[in-house]
């Protein structure tokens, strides 16, 4: 386990899991904890024995936002570069790293907290979590790519609703709005987030990235351009070793054993 102030690091059985660590404030963002959360995912992103990440919240949040308190402290703070430097590189480093986040949300995800879950591949959520771009409840828009993410799950209505009105959304209505994968009793998280990393623990991990790099594209390409990058993606994909033992496999009629390369 790496030595983190406000978030805690670990690696088992080729899962990573991030935890942020200030449950007294509901696991608000201060600028400490960002630049630690670049660190892990630069780690993650090293580790070759990672082949699936969790990112969850400790205690009761997922994660509340940004740290009001601690941001009004500051005089002339600047929005943009507090964006550029502290959350749009953990949103990049995110969506651009080529192996799955599964998100356990297991209580509320606010603001920037809810950008973090839908930056996720997968959200598990607890029938006890929540979600709301609460932005505009103290005159702000949505950041971290919330504006990005939600329009392309919900449709734009839902979206501008969710935005425009800081709409908590229950867990049961995340599912229902296509926000989450997965809705259980808080119980059985653990578990349900286990059935996730046991499949992807062990998963073509290449591909699995090329796949991540593929949807993101799609959302801003045509047809014709997805139909040249499958084909170069393919490409790729057919020169893995996981290719090899995955048709060799189906050739001796057993499960394969992907090492993710």
């Amino acid at each position: 386990m790496s030595d983190y102030k406000f978030l805690t690091y670990s690696v088992e059985s080729g899962t990573a899991t991030i935890t942020l660590n200030r449950p007294e404030v509901y696991n608000a963002l201060n600028d400490e904890i960002t630049y630690e959360f670049q660190d892990a995912l630069k780690a993650v992103a090293k580790d070759s024995q990672v082949r699936v990440v969790v990112i969850t919240g400790e205690g009761k949040a997922f994660c509340s936002g940004q740290d009001l308190k601690a941001a009004s402290g500051q005089q002339k703070r600047s929005f943009m570069e507090s964006l550029n430097k502290r959350y749009n590189p953990i949103i990049r480093a995110m969506r651009t790293l080529p192996k799955p986040i599964v998100c356990r949300l297991n209580g509320v995800a606010a603001g920037a907290g809810c950008s973090l879950a839908l930056a996720c591949d997968i959200i598990v959520a607890s029938e006890e979590a929540s979600m709301i771009e609460i932005f505009i409840n103290i005159g702000l828009v949505p950041d971290s790519g919330s504006s990005y993410f939600l329009p392309r799950l919900t449709g734009l209505a839902k979206a501008f609703e969710l935005c425009s009105m800081g709409t908590k959304v229950s867990a049961t209505d995340a599912l229902k709005f296509g926000l989450v994968n997965k809705v259980v009793p808080a119980s059985q998280l653990d578990e349900a987030v286990k059935s996730y990393t046991d499949y992807y623990s062990i998963a073509p991990t290449k591909s699995i990235g090329i796949i991540k790099r593929m949807l993101n594209k799609s959302a801003t390409s045509t047809l014709d351009e997805m139909l040249e990058y499958e084909a170069y993606s393919q490409e790729i994909a057919g020169t893995s070793n996981d290719y090899k033992e995955g048709v060799q496999a189906f050739l001796e009629k057993r499960k394969p054993l992907f090492k993710g390369e």
